[in-house]
């Protein structure tokens, strides 16, 4: 699990996964350098937290040399996993490499909604998947997220489409839809739509993450 000043959800993300450390599955957080005493708040309720350099690849990649699992799951701090996710992933991996969890948004506005389904319908038709949909990969399949500001998901399900396709798990996890809610869910919608054109069509992350904060 990635983070980044996250001390407002990361209690509730990581008592979300209790249950999963209670049978037995690794809980890494990597800190990309919070100001906000998310770390603090992370100990005891996880195995381990550990520092990288900010930027969400470095942060996945560094959490990944750390697991010890036979499988990574990389988990937003505000996404949360079906009951039945470590069920799923397994049954998942026997017959693919990797794979992610179909999406539902939380909130109030009604677009919210429309965008899930469209994430979903995408990854059915295209293989990409985006870290919103809880991404899972065998460790032995593993190469690494591309160390990029922006679009490291799209790169990652790129490469891995090369190995096969994801697995779908119908299963949905469910992410926060503050991003959308805060900016604008149309605004964002426009904005996301324009950034994985610009990428497809060869801007450089760096510029892409510019435009994204700004």
């Amino acid at each position: 699990m990635p983070a980044l000043n996250e001390a407002q959800g990361i209690v509730a993300a990581l008592e979300a996964l209790a249950p999963l450390r209670a049978s037995g599955h690794e809980v890494i957080v990597v800190d990309g350098g919070s100001d906000d005493g998310t770390p603090e708040l992370a100990h005891g309720l996880c195995d381990r937290v550990i520092g990288a350099p900010r930027g969400r690849a470095v942060q996945m990649n560094a959490g990944a040399r750390a697991a010890s699992g036979a499988a990574l799951l990389f988990l937003h701090v505000d996404t949360r996993l079906p009951p039945d996710a470590d069920g799923a992933i397994a049954h998942s991996l026997k017959s693919n490499s990797w794979g992610r969890f179909d999406v539902r948004i939380e909130g109030r506005h009604p677009l919210l909604k429309v965008v899930a389904c469209a994430m979903n319908l995408r990854s059915r038709l295209t293989g990409i998947a985006t870290g919103d949909q809880a991404i899972f990969v065998r460790r032995a399949a593993f190469e690494g997220y591309a160390e990029i500001a922006l679009m490291e998901d799209i790169a990652f399900s790129k490469a891995m489409k090369r190995r096969g396709a994801p697995a779908r798990v119908a299963s949905r996890a469910v992410t926060s839809g503050r991003r959308w809610e805060s900016r604008g869910v149309l605004r964002t919608i426009v904005l996301m739509w324009r950034l994985r054109l610009m990428y497809f069509l060869g801007a450089h992350p760096d510029h892409l993450a510019r435009l994204y904060r700004r």
